[in-house]
Parts: C-alpha cells; sequence; structure tokens
C-alpha cells in the first residue's frame, strides 16, 4: 500500500488519502526541523491550522498519509496523536535508543552514531558546562575518550574533524557503528561494471549493476540562492574520496552553514561536492544545497557501502585515485 500510493503521487495522479492512510502499531517520534512547524487538521495546508511546534521540540506520529496535491513534490504527512497532520518535510523520523555506554575507547577512536533525537555537544563532560553543538538523529563522530563527571555520568570525547577540536557529550545516546554495517555491497561486480546516474531535473539518483537497476533515490541537489549560484555541475565524476563522518561548515554571515557529523559522505570533486546524509530536511525531490547531493541518511548509508573505494571501519578518510562512475545529468 505504501509504495502504491507514494506512486501514485509522484505520478501526479489523484489518490484519495482516507484510503492510503497507514496506521503506526505504537507511537513513533518526529523531531521538528524547522523553526516552527504548523499542524492541521487534514492532511493539506489549506485546512485549518490547529497547533504550532517550535525547532527540535518532539511530537508523537502515529500514521502517515498522502496529502493533497501541493506540494506536488512532496504529498507525504504524518497523523500526529489526537491533533492533526504535519507535513514530511518539517519531521524528521527519529529513534529513541539509550545505550550503555563503552567501557573502553581504542586510542585511535571509534565511529559511533546518535541513537537518540538528539544529544547536547558541551565544551566539557559536566552538565553545567557551554553547550557548543547539537547531535542530531543518525549523524556519526569520531569518539576518541570517555569522561566521569562528579555524579559518576559518563561522557565521550568526540573529535571535531574540521576545527581539529574536542567536545563532549552523554555517552548514553550514542552507539557504536560495527563492521557488518558498512560492509560492501556486491564488492563481486567489477568496478568498471557499476554506475550512478543523478538527474537534475527530477531529483533522483539510479545505481546500476551493469544495465540492472539496483537502487534508486530522491535527492536534493544544488539550488541558485540569494549569496550566489550553487547548482550542482552536471559531468561525469568518480567517488574517489569517502568519509564516515564530516563536519561541514561554509561561513557565519547569511547563507553559510554549520553542520557536524554529516554522515557518509562520498565526494566526487576535489572542490568538495559530494554525496552525503542530510538530517537538517526532510525535503527531498527539489534543490536544496549549495552544490552537493543531500540524500536521507539510509539511502546515503547503502550508497556509501556500494561504492568503491572501500572504506574499513577503522578509517576516518580514503582517498584513492580511482572510484565508482557517476553521471550527473540535467
Amino acid at each position: 500500500m505504501r509504495l502504491s500510493a507514494l506512486g501514485l503521487a509522484a505520478a501526479g495522479l489523484p489518490v484519495n488519502w482516507l484510503r492510503t492512510e497507514i496506521k503506526w502499531p505504537g507511537l513513533r517520534l518526529g523531531r521538528v526541523l524547522n523553526a516552527t512547524a504548523a499542524i492541521y487538521e487534514r492532511p493539506s495546508f489549506d485546512s485549518l491550522k490547529v497547533k504550532t511546534f517550535w525547532r527540535d521540540q518532539l511530537i508523537d506520529l502515529v500514521g502517515t498519509t498522502i496529502g493533497d496535491g501541493i506540494p506536488e513534490h512532496n504529498r507525504v504527512w504524518h497523523e500526529v496523536d489526537k491533533l492533526g497532520f504535519v507535513h514530511s518535510s518539517s519531521i524528521q523520523p527519529v529513534g529513541n535508543f539509550p545505550n550503555e555506554p563503552q567501557m573502553v575507547i581504542p586510542e585511535s577512536g571509534m565511529l559511533m552514531e546518535v541513537t537518540i533525537p538528539y544529544a547536547d555537544a558541551n565544551r566539557k563532560p559536566r552538565m553545567d558546562a557551554e553547550r557548543v553543538y547539537r547531535f542530531y538523529y543518525h549523524t556519526t563522530y569520531w569518539i576518541d575518550g570517555i569522561s566521569r563527571d562528579i555524579n559518576l555520568n559518563q561522557w565521550y570525547r568526540i573529535i571535531d574533524d574540521k576545527l581539529d577540536y574536542h567536545y563532549y557529550a552523554r555517552a548514553e545516546g550514542f552507539r557504536p557503528i560495527r563492521q557488518d554495517e558498512i560492509a560492501p555491497i556486491s564488492p563481486e561486480v567489477p568496478l568498471e561494471e557499476k554506475r550512478i546516474e543523478v538527474s537534475l531535473s527530477r531529483q533522483l539518483v539510479h545505481c546500476y549493476e551493469r544495465e540492472r537497476l539496483v537502487f534508486t533515490s530522491r535527492i536534493s541537489t544544488g539550488e541558485e540562492l540569494s549569496e550566489g549560484d550553487h547548482e550542482t555541475e552536471k559531468g561525469d565524476f568518480i567517488t574517489f574520496r569517502k568519509r564516515p563522518s564530516r563536519h561541514m561548515s561554509i561561513g557565519r554571515r547569511a547563507g553559510g552553514f554549520d553542520l557536524p557529523g554529516v554522515p557518509w559522505v562520498i565526494y566526487i570533486t576535489e572542490k568538495g561536492v559530494s554525496f552525503h546524509g542530510t538530517y537538517w530536511h526532510n525535503d527531498f525531490g527539489v534543490p536544496r544545497s549549495h552544490g552537493c547531493i543531500n540524500m536521507p541518511t539510509r539511502a546515503a548509508k547503502w550508497l556509501f557501502r556500494w561504492t568503491q573505494p572501500i572504506v574499513p571501519l577503522a578509517e576516518q578518510e580514503v582517498r584513492e585515485d580511482y572510484g565508482t562512475r557517476v553521471e550527473i545529468r540535467s
């Protein structure tokens, strides 16, 4: 039901949302991504607005459905428990899965993922220390130490791979990435027989083995912004450099960004254009980036595993003179 409903919506065909409603067994959480998120009486921006939530507030979700035809590229709405409906572009679906802290951290560090809606990163391993960043669900970081505060709470020491600095966050919010999670996908297929196609007009990525389509995902590529044209460059590239985590930032002025823990980064140009996971928006299908190819995080992780070069679990970065072919077209 889910795929047929979304397929009809993507094709621009009329869909009765009452017939495509999907209920979930129990509550799920959604984190507000934007400054505000409005709850509507029905899954339509033309219906009555009944409540407003603010950035980083958590909302109880009970289902998902297809709404009316606007916006055409994204007709998915979430049902909010006992309130109404919120458009999916405003919400990051999140889990809340605390972990037992690791007792020993290798000196070289350990790759970990946030498994709660967000974890605050402080200057020092104390609750009353200055908060520097907020680390969000499914972002990834390199952990290279562990400390205890006076209340015996455990804090991980987190490497900032861009600023050469350390932060501290409560250990319960992170879990180690396992070797099997990043094991290569279809490694038996020769490098020259894998190919990635990016369609800028359709905002889609397709992955092929020989001529067989094996994976597809909606994306958000570069757009023309007020401070300049950041449209994603067309042409032929290779995935020559990969990082499982990267702090990405450009300036502090209007149009800048500061994004720690960007997961599953696959570079295709020396200027830094890459495929990567995205936690700051959930509105794939339209251009929204500074030139990179934004992907849902699970899709970016799949692509990270499928492409070459292969990144060993203990490595923060791999760069080679070869990689999987990428064709970016209009």
